[in-house]
């Protein structure tokens, strides 16, 4: 049985930091998980930037509710999800991915939790697990699932070389000339055939 595993920031919606950076005027917000590796860090760093702002959730969700996905990704999700099992593992936050998830049609997410005060500062977060997209795949491959992936930052690259097929998507040049073994896309169409394949 297959299964296929998305990121969600970058292939089916917009970066939720990088839209914040733009709503808030910040430019440091705009560092993702596509120039930082270390998530830890990158999200520490975040924190730091949001309480030297006083800047807290109710913020970040007022941005989030503005943005829309990526143009054709509901009707490539809608497609794929009609051919297999599908589920989208994102390192974003339950406190994020629910507006997003409604403009997709409700798809199933695995993602992380944010620690939140009572006066809305976000103090800290709480991850699903460690290497949550490796250890996943690596966990739904022990159900008997065979598993087929497809993301386009450092965080997305262990989930997609530990599973039966994996792709690039709409990914930085550094990331692809980094892992030229990868194939590497930019249209919905071109995923879904890719995917079409292996299935």
């Amino acid at each position: 049985m297959n299964i296929v595993c998305l990121d969600l920031e970058g292939v089916l919606v917009p970066e939720i930091w990088i839209a914040f950076a733009e709503a808030s005027g910040i430019p440091e917000l705009k560092k993702t998980t596509r120039d930082e590796p270390d998530y830890d860090k990158l999200m520490n760093y975040r924190l730091n930037i949001l309480k030297e702002h006083n800047l807290g959730l109710k913020e970040i969700q007022d941005t989030i509710a503005k943005i829309e996905p990526i143009p054709g990704a509901k009707e490539f999700l809608d497609e794929l999800r009609s051919l297999t099992q599908t589920i989208i593992i994102s390192d974003t936050f339950e406190q994020f991915a629910k507006p997003l998830m409604e403009k997709l049609g409700w798809p199933t997410i695995f993602c992380n939790s944010l620690v939140v005060a009572d006066n809305g500062e976000i103090t800290g977060f709480k991850m699903r697990c460690e290497k949550s997209k490796y250890t996943t795949v690596k966990a739904l491959q022990s159900c008997g699932f065979d598993t087929i992936a497809s993301g386009d930052s450092y965080n997305d690259l262990g989930m997609i070389n530990a599973s039966k097929a994996g792709f690039l998507f709409k990914s930085t040049d550094q990331i692809k000339a980094d892992n030229p073994n990868l194939p590497a896309f930019e249209s919905y169409d071109d995923l879904l055939n890719a995917i079409k394949e292996v299935l």
